[in-house]
Parts: structure tokens; C-alpha cells; sequence
């Protein structure tokens, strides 16, 4: 069950990725919404099946400091994998050149929030996968 959860995230990951993109390239100007990810991105969004013991932890908390975790857990993420792929591949897929609030052009510190953002939708994935998992599973028996 573990394995399908970690492929609906990475699926996930990719669909929300080139729709953020696209949305981009409309913002700059081409109507052809051109949206677009990388295949190394499939199992970075993956990783998210990790995040899954740590939101049922800070379930309780308030939206406000489980967003934070979430962001910070991101962001760390997006690091350690870019920071992986550039000395693996020598360059890493996303590097964000020429942008502010930058580290090591791996990741951005301004996406924080979006990411904020990002971890409370995942929870509500997480939690519509256990119940479709626990429903099928209760119909089996």
C-alpha cells in the first residue's frame, strides 16, 4: 500500500509541478500555458510517503506551525536532492539562476510559502489515500 501511495505522490508531484509552470509561462506572456517537469521530480514527490508519520504526529497542531514544518521540510528536501543531483549529474534540474533569496540556486527561500501551502494539501491527499486504502481494504475482508 505504501508503494501506491509513494506513486500517487509522485504523480501528484508532476501534475501540480506542470500546471505551476504553465500557469508561469502565462504569466509571461505565452498563451500556450507551456508547463513542464523532470523525470527526477517523479521520485523527489515520492518521498512525501516520509512526510506521512510526521503528519499524523502533528495532526493536532494548528495550521499555522504545521504548514511551517511542512515548508521547512520542503525546502530541506529540495536541497538535499538538488545538492545529490548536481554532484551526481553535475547540474542540477532546477537551478533558479538570477533570482533573489537563492541558496546555491538549489532552492528558493520565497517559495515558502507556496510550499506552506503544499504540505497542508498534501495532508488532505494523505488522508483521502488512507481512507480509499482502509474502505477497500475493509471491503475485502
Amino acid at each position: 500500500m505504501r508503494f501506491i501511495r509513494f506513486i500517487i505522490y509522485g504523480l501528484a508531484g508532476w501534475c501540480v509541478e506542470i500546471f505551476w509552470t504553465g500557469l508561469g509561462s502565462l504569466l509571461k506572456g505565452d498563451i500556450t500555458l507551456h508547463g513542464w517537469t523532470y523525470i527526477w521530480m517523479f521520485p523527489i514527490y515520492g518521498l512525501l510517503i516520509f512526510a506521512e508519520p510526521i503528519h499524523d504526529k502533528i495532526r493536532e497542531w494548528p495550521a499555522i506551525f504545521r504548514g511551517g514544518v511542512y515548508a521547512l521540510l520542503i525546502l530541506t528536501t529540495e536541497f538535499v536532492t538538488g545538492t545529490l543531483l548536481c554532484s551526481i549529474l553535475g547540474s542540477c534540474p532546477w537551478i533558479y539562476e538570477d533570482t533573489p533569496y537563492t541558496i546555491n540556486g538549489i532552492i528558493r527561500l520565497d517559495y515558502a510559502p507556496f510550499w506552506f501551502i503544499a504540505g497542508l494539501l498534501f495532508e488532505k491527499l494523505h488522508d483521502i489515500l488512507i481512507e480509499m486504502m482502509n474502505i477497500k481494504y475493509h471491503n475485502e475482508i
